[in-house]
């Protein structure tokens, strides 16, 4: 039994180290470092996210293959969901969110509506339905993953890039750019790209990896242009490539 525990550890162990991550797909450019990213962080948590097996498609909530896909450097490991809701401000919320209730920094998750209405997971936990504008008791406390994802549906819903980034403190000094800050404007439709990993060389000029959904609804992807490694002083070929500018960069509070 000792051995066999053994060799089950040894296997766990090396599944971790070689897990297909942010940080194991990407390497890091010739020339750069890895900034520093606190552990148990935001920013640690994105790094870490599972990836899709490479040469995957990014697909739209329906199966197909998402318009986007061109732009695919990596698909991250996660639901979409079968409806067309998790779209690009969407797919950033779902990450603060999902780092947050694994975190079970269940009061940090609150999410505003385009109305202004303040959408917390903790009323919603304890049973609580949005309805004309207010909580209304419905239901019996539930802090199960699958009422999390009602939660998040519904945020997907109401709120959208009008609303998150009003939400986000703007990043009043660019050099600052780090590993969770988001590039976003607001509109209909706008439109926003999350950080998932940055380097830096001995100049601190900065390369960074975004992700994104979009509309319809898709997965998440890591995005890539002519390298996934984007800069503020070089030029891109995005759709909405030009938010990627110190002028639309955010920040979670």
């Amino acid at each position: 039994m000792k051995k066999l525990a053994g060799a089950i550890t040894v296997l766990i162990c090396c599944s971790f180290i070689h897990a297909d991550n942010v940080m194991t797909r990407f390497k890091t450019p010739s020339g750069y470092t890895q900034q520093f990213v606190a552990t148990g962080s935001f920013g640690a948590w994105l790094q870490n996210l599972p990836l899709k097996p490479a040469g995957s498609h990014t697909l739209l909530f329906n199966g197909d293959i998402a318009r986007t896909d061109a732009y695919t450097a990596a698909v991250v490991d996660m639901s979409v969901g079968k409806h067309d809701l998790q779209q690009c401000a969407d797919a950033v919320m779902r990450l603060r969110g999902e780092y947050l209730y694994q975190q079970k920094k269940y009061n940090a998750i609150s999410f505003n509506f385009v109305s202004g209405f303040k959408c917390d997971y903790l009323h919603y936990a304890n049973g609580y339905r949005y309805k004309n504008g207010q909580w209304v008791k419905q239901a019996g406390k539930d802090y199960s993953y699958a009422a999390f994802m009602s939660y998040m549906k519904l945020v997907f819903s109401y709120a959208g890039t009008l609303s998150l980034e009003k939400e986000l403190e703007p990043v009043r000094d660019v050099s600052t750019l780090q590993t969770g800050d988001v590039f976003i404007h607001g509109g209909s439709p706008g439109h926003c790209f999350i950080v998932m990993d940055v380097v830096e060389d001995v100049h601190h000029q900065k390369q960074f990896l975004l992700a994104q959904s979009f509309m319809p609804a898709q997965n998440i992807q890591v995005v890539k242009d002519s390298s996934p490694w984007f800069s503020l002083v070089r030029a891109n070929n995005l759709p909405y490539g030009d938010l990627i500018s110190a002028a639309y960069l955010r920040r979670f509070k």
